[in-house]
């Protein structure tokens, strides 16, 4: 089983959602099925429908926050250390672009409400793990090759 790296605070995230989706989602979907079920015919009974949907979605992020639980080892970025890596932020100028943008190296269950999250497993995220400010980094991108300047590291 292939470890997942997160945060601490992505792992309580999870842990957080992880308990509303079983306990009190679980009974507010379980209510509604019941009430369309009052309402007779469930064959053309769209509230019906529509919770019942709602369940094997909520089941289904159930399934895989347990799988991402089972699989998680924290990590913490060491704010001495200027290398790219899980869980610090880093500032990247694109071959021909004066701007720059950041991102938040990680898992995608980093979710920031700030910051895009740059998954540590994408071909930019492989490339850039280790690397220091100032390298330059190329990556096959989805139609050619880029090339990205890593201008700073950062804790979040």
């Amino acid at each position: 089983m292939e470890s997942l790296e997160l945060s601490q605070q992505a792992l309580d995230r999870l842990k957080a959602e992880f308990e509303d989706r079983t306990t009190t989602r679980r009974k507010e979907i379980v209510a509604r099925i019941e009430e369309a079920r009052a309402h007779g015919d469930l064959s053309e009974n769209a509230e019906y429908d529509a919770a019942k949907n709602e369940q094997g979605q909520n089941e289904g992020r159930v399934r895989q926050i347990e799988d991402i639980l089972k699989r998680a080892v924290v990590v913490a970025h060491d704010a001495n250390d200027d290398a790219a890596s899980s869980g610090c932020l880093v500032e990247l100028r694109y071959d021909g672009d004066t701007d720059t943008t950041t991102y938040l190296m990680g898992s995608i269950e980093e979710r920031h409400d700030e910051y895009e999250v740059l998954s540590i497993s994408s071909p930019l995220g492989q490339a850039l793990t280790g690397k220091h400010p100032g390298a330059t980094v190329t990556y096959q991108g989805p139609r050619r090759e880029l090339s990205v300047q890593l201008v700073a590291v950062r804790p979040i």
